[in-house]
């Protein structure tokens, strides 16, 4: 049987359903690929990120599973978002999923270009650490 991971092919259900159902960070995520000029990650959502950005990527998350809100630049543009639809964040703009309405909240993560794990700044830095917003669930 082949590596689909070494062929490019990756089964998201399969990664999803992989990730705990339960943690102590915001987010677990597996990193499918990991390149300077872009990465994907799966990540599960635990509970409601606080306004933060990226400072180094734009951020493409499709919604494989689960259902919340986020909102981009303030709060006013709260709306709600589900399976299919794709977000996207540009380099510096604030956001946030201030709520979980379904769970488990999984998106598939385009990173342009690839994401430092530790590029995530919070608008308060009392919301947390890059330590305490994400964990790596193996992967790349």
């Amino acid at each position: 049987m082949n590596d689909r991971r070494s062929m490019g092919s990756f089964d998201i259900a399969e990664i999803a359903a992989s990730l705990p159902e339960h943690a102590t960070t915001l987010l677990v995520d597996r990193y499918l690929t990991d390149r300077p000029s872009a990465s994907a990650r799966v990540f599960r959502v635990y509970r409601p990120t606080p306004p933060h950005y990226h400072a180094q990527c734009d951020e493409y998350l499709y919604v494989f599973s689960g259902r919340g809100t986020f909102w981009m630049g303030e709060a006013s543009t709260k709306a709600e978002f589900g399976p299919g639809e794709l977000l996207h964040f540009e380099r510096g703009t604030v956001h946030a999923l201030p709520d979980i309405l379904e769970e488990p909240l999984v998106f598939l993560s385009i990173d342009t270009p690839r994401r430092d794990p530790k590029d995530v700044i919070f608008v308060d830095p009392k919301d947390g650490t890059p330590e305490s917003f994400i964990q790596q669930s193996g992967g790349y």
